[in-house]
């Protein structure tokens, strides 16, 4: 009679996790965003960086210092309003790739009103974020209708009217809208009362405050209205928010142009407070940008507030070690880049366990 030899042995599992502690999560995404600076505090060692040069300005001036912070502020505020945007899509599975698409024709609706002088100087401010949150809006339009109608992929389409915005706005800052007075590609500067004012402190602007309303509002709109809850629902199961009677189509096109509003605030705070006219480059990376800062804070309005003022600060630090350091734009960008997907990369580890289970085999 043959004998039978069970051997016994080990191998790695991934299992779900169904509940994750807050504080477990900070501790992995804190771990994470250790090694993503251990590699980059190699990589600027290498590079012939000082490491108390490393720590003096990633550190002490960007977060310690009142000019820092004030800078960071400033390049964080559209940023918000940037992961404000793709959250509101994304909790419908609205994937909308066309944030920096639609930032751009938030500017062009607001250039259109300072160009043309629509409206009187005491209320030109007010006409040009209307404008901003329309054109934005209607930008996600299409996208919107070809999903809920032809059932479209909205990566693709959003994608493309990328593309279409940007040749949109190189068509008018190259014709109708170029400057006569320099002749460069760009729009005329805006007037004074165009232009949103500073509040005091360093260059820190009302854009601030254009960003904290729209916190509050996309807080109330997600988690406290009714149409947060439905969209809630959406985004979990449409199959199941259609079965039971909810308007699926109408919540998800609702959304997008929600996000497409969002992406044209934040071309008007980036037109009227910084650039003060159309240019072309004006909306580059605030797409990723957004979509990253929407990821890495769960869709929250208030970690999306969080999130976006620490990827300030890595792209303030950056900044500042470019100039004082003379490093090149790609090893700033690499540096940038380790820490965002090292943080980014942590959400696996909070939402699997691994672990090492055991198996007989004969």
């Amino acid at each position: 009679m043959a004998s039978l030899n069970i051997l016994s042995a080990r191998r790695l599992t991934l299992e779900v996790r169904q509940r994750v502690n807050p504080i477990y999560r900070l501790a992995i995404i804190l771990g994470a965003a250790s090694v993503g600076l251990g590699i980059c505090v190699g990589i600027l060692l290498d590079a012939g960086v000082n490491l108390a040069s490393i720590y003096e300005e990633f550190i002490v001036f960007t977060f310690f210092n009142a000019a820092g912070i004030s800078t960071v502020i400033v390049e964080s505020t559209p940023l918000v309003l940037a992961g404000l945007s793709a959250a509101l899509a994304f909790r419908v599975n609205f994937w909308n790739i066309g944030i920096e698409g639609q930032v751009l024709m938030g500017v062009i609706g607001a250039t259109l009103i300072a160009i043309f002088d629509i409206g009187p100087q005491s209320i030109r401010i007010v006409l040009m974020l209307i404008f901003a949150v329309g054109f934005g809006a209607l930008w996600a339009l299409p996208p919107a209708l070809l999903k809920v109608r032809l059932n479209v992929n909205e990566v693709i389409s959003t994608l493309l009217l990328n593309y279409i915005a940007f040749y949109f706005v190189m068509n008018q800052v190259y014709g109708p809208w170029k400057d006569p007075r320099d002749k460069f590609p760009h729009s005329e500067k805006y007037e004074t009362f165009e232009r949103l004012p500073e509040i005091g402190w360093e260059q820190v602007h009302y854009g601030i405050l254009v960003a904290a309303v729209a916190v509050v509002l996309v807080w109330w709109l997600i988690e406290r209205s009714r149409f947060g809850i439905r969209s809630r629902f959406v985004g979990a199961n449409p199959r199941m928010a259609l079965a039971i009677g909810l308007p699926v189509s109408l919540i998800t096109a609702s959304s997008a142009l929600f996000s497409g509003g969002m992406a044209g605030t934040a071309g008007f705070v980036i037109a009227s407070a910084t650039e003060f006219r159309l240019t072309p480059a004006m909306a580059a990376g605030y797409g990723f940008s957004g979509i990253v800062i929407a990821f890495l804070a769960g869709n929250r309005p208030i970690a999306t507030l969080v999130v976006a003022f620490l990827m300030g600060g890595l792209y303030v630090a950056g900044a500042s070690m470019k100039v004082f350091y003379s490093l090149p734009d790609a090893l700033v960008g690499l540096i940038q880049a380790i820490i965002v997907l090292s943080v980014t990369a942590s959400e696996f580890f909070i939402r699997y366990r691994l672990r090492l289970a055991r198996y007989e085999r004969s």
